[in-house]
């Protein structure tokens, strides 16, 4: 057995290795306080000659042993992944994917396994940490290490692995290697740039030590490293006769107005392509395929960096048309329609009661979540056809960051009581269609009249290096995210930042370029936040129409059981008499909603007779239930009873009360207090000023 240990952020992690699942190409059992995560590793030991791509598959386990639970449900084991194990699978997955070695396409598999957690310090950092650990000792060509840290701000402070129910401002995740970040997911408060620069800055530094102690560990226990072959081509000798003869047609296929105009001319230029070096025996259809896919991705990028021009004409800081359309569908609570370039969705947002909101039984413990955004990615968004069916990793990925960054401008729960929805439908997509989403569905919101602290909006930026060169690009489309080296999504208000998540693919990427992207991405969503100004400004005044109709008084906490009744029944009644939706909790905050208003001042007046006193000289609406020969008997607060006696009905003397009322009238009174017998007393002799 090998271990290595520090303290890091005040608290002790360890890495070991030898002790279990020792038939894995990797396994590192990694403890940051009590919680434990086994990461593993294994390669197939043959390439698969198949597949152009790297078939690397990564997932995140959470055990409920691992916090002393049993799983719900009835099967009692756990089965398909939570949306947690599934961001924490993408987490782990997107800093390790661009360090494997280029000519490596082994089928990998990394699996994390959370063994113990203990309530405090999260799995997913050192679900990074091991899986890094792992790789690097597993003699896998993997250009590691890499590790992670997780950042909090308070206080203007910067605080390095908070723990779980930490109050922060911030909460980002960095990984990156001794040369610089290579991922970044974070969601904030309107953070400033400057203070987001310097929270990755602190993210970095903090992170060092840690791809120390993997170094240190993999000098004393790594494998021998894999010999991977490399194609026996001269990719240069190629890629110049490509340009030859091709490249005058490549670029007049980039030329194209809309993607699949571009896409279908560059088919036709790679089938010509294919035909040139059909006849040459050294090159395979395949290894024709990617040295064409090479030529264009230098094409692009220089063009980009010695002209300053993209595909589609734009300057590198330029931002594609805006189009923006609010109240789109007739019934829905809020909706809104956001299209930038040939990016375009529809958001539509839906108020419920807290009875709508989800309950996440998570390792923490179980707890519920009144804001929910998904995001919709169906296959003719692409033009293409595919399968429906659950949503995938990406889908899950970019719902998460959307909803991110909305949550920081959502109205607390004492401000606006309702449950939230978002649903982004992506109807059509060239880049960046999770900023599209964060744009339709703050816009939605405010259609439906929530009260938003500000509008929020998204930008996805690129980046072009090549040695002491480089463009950042604003807005990208999908064909520049392919080509290019950074994927960088910023989302936020005017005030400052609320969601950055950062996948970088080359090292070299300096504070400096980070800075200056920060910048240029504020100045882009300003730019769409004004855009979007012209569809709504500000979220709507009243609540749609078709929105259920809600309020919400506090009771005494021994109350609660008398409203509820035996069984359920007192509660059950209201319901079933008022068509009113009734939510207690324990505290004695009472919600109720209904589709309209009467329905749910019905329900409200209900529950205020049971449980709260009327008011002393409060004038009430009440109703005439019973005569007597010496008064009349009325309803006057909610179903609480009181007398008016004959002398209270008049400053002048009633014969008999039937001259006054009736039964079923509706008549005005006054609440006096109450008798030595606990009676209800009221009057009718007042002036609307008495």
């Amino acid at each position: 057995m090998f271990k290595k240990e520090i303290i890091w952020g005040g608290r002790p992690l360890s890495l070991e290795t030898g002790r279990f699942a020792n038939q894995a190409d990797g396994a590192v059992t990694v403890r940051y306080g009590d919680t434990v995560v086994l990461c593993t590793v294994v390669a197939d030991k043959k390439p698969s000659s198949e597949t152009d791509f790297f078939p690397l598959t990564v997932n995140y386990i959470e055990k409920a042993y691992s916090a002393g639970k049993i799983p719900g449900g009835f099967i009692k084991r756990e089965g398909r992944p939570s949306e947690k194990e599934t961001l924490v699978s993408r987490l782990i997955d997107r800093p390790l994917r661009p360090l494997f070695y280029e000519y490596f396409k082994n089928e990998t598999q990394v699996i994390c396994t959370v063994l113990s957690f203990d309530g405090e310090n999260d799995a997913d950092v050192i679900s990074v940490i091991g899986a890094s650990a792992a790789l690097t000792i597993s003699g896998i060509p993997f250009m590691g290490p890499i590790a992670a840290s997780r950042v909090g701000f308070e206080n203007g402070e910067f605080i390095l692995n908070p723990k779980i129910g930490c109050e922060s401002d911030l909460d980002l995740v960095i990984a990156g290697s001794s040369e610089g970040i290579l991922m970044v997911e974070s969601g904030a408060k309107e953070l400033s740039e400057s203070d987001m620069l310097s929270a990755l800055k602190f993210g970095h530094e903090s992170l060092l030590p840690v791809i120390e102690i993997i170094t240190e560990l993999a000098e004393k226990c790594a494998k021998d490293p894999w010999s991977v072959p490399e194609p026996e081509i001269d990719v240069e000798e190629i890629v110049a006769k490509i340009s030859k003869d091709f490249l005058k047609d490549i670029e007049k296929a980039y030329g194209g107005a809309c993607k699949h105009d571009r896409s279908a001319a560059l088919s036709e230029v790679k089938e010509k392509v294919l035909a040139a070096f059909a006849d040459d025996e050294k090159i395979s259809e395949k290894v024709a395929k990617e040295m064409f896919e090479e030529t264009c991705y230098r094409f692009v990028r220089g063009k980009i960096l010695t002209e300053g021009k993209r595909i589609d004409k734009r300057g590198v800081a330029d931002i594609r048309d805006i189009c923006v359309e609010v109240s789109t569908l007739p019934k829905v609570h809020g909706s809104a329609v956001f299209q930038r370039g040939e990016t375009q969705v529809i958001a539509v947002a839906t108020l419920g009661t807290p009875q709508d909101e989800q309950l996440i039984d998570a390792l923490s413990g179980e707890y519920k979540e009144r804001f929910l955004l998904h995001y919709n990615f169906p296959p003719f968004s692409v033009g293409e056809i595919g399968r429906l069916g659950i949503p995938g990793r990406r889908e899950v990925g970019h719902g998460k960051l959307a909803w991110r960054a909305l949550g920081a401008v959502l109205p607390t729960k004492d401000e606006f009581p309702y449950s939230l929805r978002v649903v982004s439908e992506v109807l059509s997509c060239n880049g960046s269609s999770s900023m599209a989403t964060v744009c339709g569905a703050s816009l939605a919101l405010m259609d439906a009249g929530v009260p938003l602290k500000n509008a929020v909006a998204g930008i996805a930026m690129g980046l072009i290096i090549e040695k002491d060169k480089y463009e950042i690009l604003s807005d990208i489309m999908g064909e520049e995210d392919q080509l290019g080296d950074m994927d960088f999504k910023v989302a936020g208000t005017e005030r400052g930042i609320t969601a950055l998540q950062m996948d970088i693919k080359v090292a070299g990427v300096t504070f400096e370029i980070l800075e200056k992207a920060l910048k240029q991405a504020r100045t882009g969503r300003i730019h769409i936040l004004k855009e979007m100004s012209g569809g709504l400004k500000t979220h709507r005044s009243e609540l749609n129409e078709n929105a259920p109709k809600m309020t919400s008084i506090v009771i005494p906490k021994d109350k609660i059981r008398e409203v509820i009744g035996s069984g359920g029944k007192v509660i059950r009644e209201i319901v079933e008499q008022t068509g009113a939706k009734i939510d207690i909790d324990d505290d004695g905050n009472v919600t109720v909603a209904a589709q309209n208003t009467k329905s749910m001042e019905d329900a409200l007046d209900r529950i205020k007779s049971i449980a709260v006193d009327p008011v002393c000289g409060t004038v009430y609406k009440a109703r005439v239930v019973k005569i007597m020969d010496f008064g009349a008997f009325v309803n006057f607060y909610g179903t609480k009873e009181g007398l008016v006696h004959v002398s209270e009905m008049s400053d002048k003397r009633v014969e008999r009360v039937t001259d006054v009322m009736n039964e079923g009238d509706e008549v005005t009174v006054k609440f006096l207090g109450y008798d030595n017998k606990g009676r209800a007393k009221l009057t009718m002799k007042f002036t609307p000023d008495t």
